[in-house]
């Protein structure tokens, strides 16, 4: 039982990264003007995929210094899921040790 909830977190865990990516990317095509927020599609994907990680990244910034315009807080979060990430996989490995 232990096992498919660690299975079901790692998942998660890279469903978040892999957000967090096409969040950046989508901030930096806008940036560039390559793609444009005055289309439906781009709207929809920018405000679901912020709605979904603000939550998540909203106490980190609040945590780290204003670094002007470079918001370091995905990478935080990227780092810390991946750190939460071994000590569960540390934790899969010690129970099949047994």
């Amino acid at each position: 039982m232990l096992i498919a909830l660690i299975q079901i977190v790692n998942l998660l865990i890279s469903l978040v990264t892999t957000l967090v990516i096409v969040q950046f990317v989508l901030s930096l095509l806008i940036s560039f003007n390559v793609v444009n927020t005055h289309n439906d599609f781009v709207a929809a994907l920018w405000k679901a995929v912020n709605a979904l990680l603000d939550p998540l990244l909203r106490p980190i910034r609040r945590l780290m210094p204003d670094t002007g315009m470079i918001d370091f807080s995905p990478l935080v979060l990227i780092v810390g899921l991946q750190i939460l990430q071994y000590l569960l996989e540390g934790v899969w490995r010690s129970m099949y040790a047994l």
